[in-house]
């Protein structure tokens, strides 16, 4: 028996290095291949995007997936950074966009966390549930109201229509409020005994105990807001006001020879995010009872 416990084990962890494997390959894909050359570009993979009915009627009309290309360039990454302006524009775009929903929401989350976890008032609990359910509605049954509410207040096609609703999203109060539950109220309570009052335990006492939690709030809002793209689709209609995720769905047809140079580019914050702040991101999470 002692020969065979060590056999589910290892099942499981090749199972677990298979996995890993299949979900690192089109990242790896990515990578390589934005350091071919444009013609070996359109060579591999110029039938994306215009399979007519004779390619597509043609049985040896396939698109060549190579993890090593010929020639190493970086041409791609030249004309993206120094040749191509719009894409440094839209890039600092979505820097201007996402970074102050990420001041503004953890802000007012910690705030409203820690009124409905530590304070009590009359309809704390059905308050707390009307913020649930806005969390729980998808984007596309608040698009309207949004939109009417946006459009009323003449901010449309400016950057306030994308961080306002965005500031004031329920999800960083649920998350943060869970987290503080679990802080014991004895801290509070002996707090109190030396005189001070909510304000300064709010900043002394819980801020610093939730910074996992505050941590793992601003990794999920970047990737959240870095990747929106019905929210500025809808409410920008400036071109030079859109952020980066949008460029991602033109260049496809535009500018396909870079496309894979601007993918890396446009990933790599939030994987260097992830790495920098992947302990807090695991430990936030774990100690907010979030769970899946």
């Amino acid at each position: 028996m002692n020969k065979i416990r060590p056999l589910p084990r290892i099942a499981l962890s090749l199972l677990v290095a298979a996995l890993a494997v299949i979900i690192v390959i089109p990242l790896v894909l990515t990578i390589t291949n934005s350091l071919m050359t444009p013609n070996e570009m359109s060579m591999n993979y110029g039938l994306i995007g215009k399979m007519t009915d004779a390619a597509s009627n043609n049985k040896d009309a396939f698109v060549n997936l190579k993890v090593i290309p010929d020639w190493v360039t970086f041409a791609q990454y030249k004309k993206l950074l120094i040749t191509t302006p719009r894409f440094l524009k839209m890039f600092w775009n979505s820097v201007g966009l996402v970074f102050p929903i990420i001041a503004g929401q953890t802000l007012i989350a910690s705030l409203a966390a820690y009124a409905f976890a530590k304070l009590r008032f009359k309809g704390r609990e059905l308050m707390f549930l009307i913020y649930l359910m806005t969390m729980l509605m998808p984007f596309q049954v608040t698009l309207v109201p949004n939109y009417i509410i946006i459009d009323g207040l003449g901010l449309l096609n400016t950057s306030a229509a994308i961080i306002l609703p965005g500031v004031f999203g329920a999800f960083g109060v649920f998350m943060l409020r869970q987290f503080m539950t679990q802080i014991p109220s004895a801290y509070m309570e002996a707090a109190k005994m030396d005189g001070a009052g909510h304000a300064v335990i709010f900043i002394r006492v819980i801020l610093p105990l939730v910074k996992p939690g505050l941590a793992a709030l601003t990794v999920l809002l970047f990737v959240d807001y870095w990747n929106m793209v019905e929210q500025p689709l809808i409410f920008l209609e400036d071109e030079f006001k859109q952020p980066l995720s949008l460029y991602l769905l033109q260049i496809n047809q535009q500018e396909p020879d870079v496309v894979f140079a601007a993918s890396v580019l446009y990933m790599s914050p939030m994987v260097l995010l992830f790495l920098h702040a992947e302990t807090y991101l695991i430990e936030g999470i774990q100690h907010s009872g979030i769970k899946g």
